[in-house]
């Protein structure tokens, strides 16, 4: 609004609010600088009487809405006891929810978008397939600590087997038992056969589905733990397992017609027990593996050519791209290089491992339930980590790489925690801020205490905000507990800079039943906007179809709310 300031000073003494005083206003009032901002209803008397130009309508509304603020703060200072009594009773019962929120690190929750593409598609994954085929992949990543050498060679691939074999070998124990990988890992099918001796002895050797380039060789056999025992023979592994031999010794004991019907259809034939072995002069290495005589060391790029297959050769097919990395192929497609080798470990889901040993006796005794499968599995999987890490030498050429599930899921929890230190250490800082900038030689102007009471009343207020977001049953995040704390603290403490402030200006000339009120007046239109401005800004941003950020959002809106 523009104004005359001859006619405004010269007729201010009879034009002034009720709630002035008639005494002589000081040359640099806001009243005469800024009247909307001071009081808009006066502006606009100013108007309607040609003393001053403007936009009536904007000040129309303006003048309503400072006087709905007026009176709210001179209910608040008459009453104040009463709502600081109130507001700290409901704040801190809100915060008490805080107790039920939950943080959310599963990555499909946090970043696939409900009903999208990505949804359906894993929906529909699930729905087809069944809980049986979902299981978690567990990596073992092997480069050269030079970048861009050749790690096909029988070197590098013994020192992936000796990581393998080292990472196969992981036992937990919980509950009283060991666990380890022939119990947890999953299994594609297992046979059911009538003969109850022939049965078990399957179970025990029927091999975990483990996706590795050293399935092209005889070594891929030491991955397998599984065993078995038969009277006069040694024990039966998969390094010296032919299944067609053992068939043919079953069949004297039960008929395996069917089962072995099935082995011809998978295409397993002898197994490991022809495949090429990495090491010829390795002493377990079968006399039927076709250098085993020669003592020559395979041509790796020839074998791995076109990927590996496991057991069974017909539905067990390893692509290239599932076991190497940054492969170089010549005009042939022949393969000449690769500069990483991938080693996959198949776990059942905690469901599926429930679901395994739920009848069986030997657990009985531990109150078996689907918590405690993910414990077992969560357990395995770190200490996998750990030991894959520990079996390269640190003079090694080769580096290892070890990653799973809860690796992943441990991540996304160490950066959702809330960090106590670096959140009070942040709120401390804003204390001692507020509280030197706040002071004042002239003891009647300083407001050391206010600016500690006000930023003590928005850690109170983000926590009840956070509070009601848990009832509200919407999850936390990262992005909650690492950025939310501080944005909301330099929200929250701006407007209590600018309320303080216009609280101080007002205390001239104001009745002091009525300093709130006109602070409000002042100030809280401003707040206001700043709060609805901040809500619709993230209301729209909620609207961005990704969850996480969409939690964020809500988070933000309901405490600018």
């Amino acid at each position: 609004m523009a104004s005359d300031p001859s006619i405004l000073g010269a007729s201010i003494c009879g034009e002034l609010p009720p709630s002035y005083t008639r005494s002589a206003l000081p040359a640099n009032s806001d009243l005469l600088r800024r009247p909307s901002y001071c009081h808009a209803a006066f502006a606009l008397k100013q108007i309607s009487k040609g003393k001053a130009v403007g936009q009536k309508a904007p000040l129309w509304i303006r003048a309503r809405f400072q006087a709905l603020l007026f009176s709210l703060g001179c209910q608040i200072q008459r009453h104040c006891g009463k709502v600081l009594f109130v507001g700290l009773l409901v704040f801190g019962a809100l915060a008490v929810g805080l107790r039920v929120a939950a943080i959310e690190t599963d990555i499909e929750q946090l970043w696939v978008e409900a009903g999208s593409r990505v949804s359906r598609e894993l929906r529909y994954t699930k729905e087809k397939q069944g809980e049986e085929t979902v299981f978690t992949s567990q990596m073992l990543i092997q480069t050269s600590k030079r970048g861009g050498t050749n790690i096909l060679t029988q070197e590098a691939l013994l020192q992936h087997l000796e990581a393998a074999q080292a990472a196969s070998k992981v036992q937990v124990s919980l509950y009283g038992k060991s666990w380890d990988l022939n119990k947890i890992c999953y299994k594609s099918g297992v046979p059911v056969i009538e003969n109850g001796m022939i049965e078990r002895m399957i179970d025990k050797l029927f091999p975990c589905m483990i996706v590795t380039p050293l399935d092209c060789f005889w070594e891929g056999a030491k991955l397998q733990g599984g065993s078995a025992y038969l009277p006069g023979k040694p024990d039966i592994q998969w390094m010296n397992l032919d299944p067609v031999q053992l068939m043919e010794e079953l069949g004297q004991f039960t008929s395996l017609e069917g089962f072995r019907e099935m082995l011809e259809k998978a295409q397993v034939g002898h197994a490991y027990m022809n495949r090429p072995c990495l090491d010829p002069t390795d002493p377990d290495c079968p006399d039927s593996a076709p250098n085993k005589m020669l003592r020559e060391c395979p041509d790796i790029a020839q074998e791995l050519r076109g990927g590996c297959h496991g057991f069974s050769k017909k539905f067990m097919h390893w692509q290239e791209e599932l076991i190497l990395g940054g492969r170089a192929k010549d005009s042939q497609n022949a393969l000449l290089s690769a500069e990483a080798l991938q080693t996959m470990y198949l776990l059942m889901s905690p469901k599926q491992l429930y679901e395994h040993f739920k009848d069986d006796y030997d657990i009985h005794d531990i109150n078996w339930n689907e918590e405690k499968a993910t414990a077992i599995l969560e357990s395995w999987q770190r200490k996998f980590v750990e030991v894959a890490h520990q079996s390269i030498l640190q003079n090694s050429s080769q580096s290892i790489h070890a990653f799973s599930t809860t690796t992943l899921n441990d991540i996304m929890k160490s950066f959702s925690d809330v960090s106590v230190i670096r959140v009070a250490g942040g709120y401390l800082l804003m204390l001692a801020y507020a509280c030197v900038t706040m002071l004042r030689w002239d003891c009647a102007k300083s407001q050391g205490a206010v600016g500690l009471a006000g930023v003590l009343l928005v850690a109170l207020s983000v926590a009840s905000g956070l509070g009601l977001c848990s009832l509200l049953g919407i999850s936390f995040n990262a992005a909650t507990t690492q950025v939310l704390p501080f944005l909301a603290l330099g929200i929250g403490v701006d407007d209590m800079f600018l309320l303080a402030h216009a609280f101080t200006e007002t205390g001239y000339n104001i009745p002091f039943k009525e300093r709130t009120g006109e602070c409000l007046r002042r100030t809280g239109t401003s707040v206001a906007l700043t709060s609805i401005n901040n809500m619709i800004a993230f209301f729209m941003a909620a609207l961005v179809p990704i969850p996480a950020l969409r939690a964020f959002s809500l988070q933000v809106i309901v405490y600018s709310f």
